[in-house]
């Protein structure tokens, strides 16, 4: 297929366009690429693509390529930076994902397959979820993905399939690292300290699952019959991978050698706890091919920190930390008030 994949230079972006390569398709670009200073280790795959804001996306960027299908994970993907102004958040993941889906049906595009979140859930408690679930979003990124799925529904019909995939929260290593996201996070505290520095009590849960098992999804869905997916919502990760906080500081102890568990300054409880349930990605795609737990991420996240040299300015720096490096380019005057390149 002919897919366009937004936010391709991001996170997921660079490791699944790989795999869509690998996997035989034509992959087409669209990224404001505000981590263009952010590559970790060697560089990443590149395919034809447009650097502009999602938010400014027309119909004419969409028409006359021969797209079949389009991924969106173009997001601000981290609930600190979604703090910066709630109203960017809202913008970009919510406004933008909607006005990029209406113009995707408007030029016969008919698949469109969105970076949904597991965030939605939100404060849940211990219950085990599934799609049917209530939502209790807690940040204004989960907030933005709620709304979005809302829209979304409302495009669809029989020439449009919307899918929304709620994704765990991610992590495994990428030519964009984020060390945001928690098994990042604790495992490079760890190989750079010495300790695994825990930011809550560690008593949440959160369902975990490894960017190419995401990446893995979406190409599953994309190719799966219509009648599988149109409109419908799966979790994606594996039932296993759901832990509490404190489970991930242990599996790190036990994979970087002499570091110990120090809590952060007003380590509390984190209001985001939710457990998931993955049965209806995995009884109706059987062979989707998920197959990554967070002991083996840790231990891929410590070769690669090990093989390229991460240090303590790197990982405390502003290149690899979303919020720190938004920052940045606003107080050098390289982004304006809105965050599009000056």
């Amino acid at each position: 297929m002919r897919v366009l994949v937004t936010g391709h230079k991001g996170y997921i972006g660079t490791v699944l366009v790989k795999m869509l390569l690998d996997d035989g398709h034509d992959v087409l670009g669209l990224d404001s690429d505000l981590y263009r200073r952010c590559t970790y280790g060697e560089d990443f795959v590149h395919v034809p693509e447009m650097i502009k804001d999602v938010r400014d996306v027309v119909k004419s960027d969409l028409e006359g390529k021969g797209i079949e299908a389009i991924i969106h994970l173009a997001a601000l993907s981290n609930d600190l930076l979604g703090d910066i102004n709630p109203e960017h958040t809202l913008d970009i993941n919510w406004r933008a994902s909607v006005n990029i889906a209406k113009l995707a049906k408007e030029v016969g595009i008919k698949r469109f397959l969105f970076a949904s979140s597991c965030s939605m859930y939100g404060a849940a408690g211990d219950d085990i979820l599934d799609e049917s679930a209530n939502f209790n979003p807690v940040t204004h990124y989960a907030i933005s993905k709620v709304n979005t799925e809302r829209d979304l529904r409302e495009l669809a019909d029989e020439n449009f399939s919307p899918i929304y995939l709620r994704n765990s929260t991610a992590y495994g290593f990428s030519p964009r690292i984020r060390f945001d996201v928690v098994v990042n996070n604790l495992t490079a505290w760890a190989y750079t300290t010495g300790k695994i520095m825990m930011k809550s009590d560690g008593t949440p849960w959160r369902p975990l699952v490894h960017i190419e098992d995401i990446s893995q999804a979406f190409i599953t869905l994309m190719k799966a019959p219509k009648e599988k997916v149109h409109n419908q919502a799966f979790n994606i990760g594996i039932n296993t991978e759901n832990y509490q906080i404190r489970e991930v500081a242990d599996f790190v102890g036990k994979t970087v050698p002499d570091c110990k568990v120090s809590f952060a300054d007003g380590a509390s409880p984190d209001l985001r706890n939710y457990r998931v349930n993955f049965d209806k990605l995995h009884t109706t795609f059987p062979d989707a091919g998920l197959h990554w737990t967070v002991p083996k991420g840790i231990e891929q996240l410590y070769n690669e920190y090990k093989r390229i040299g991460l240090n303590a300015d790197d990982y405390e720096g502003v290149q690899y930390k979303r919020i720190a490096h938004i920052k940045h380019l606003l107080a050098n005057d390289e982004l304006d008030d809105t965050l599009r390149w000056k």
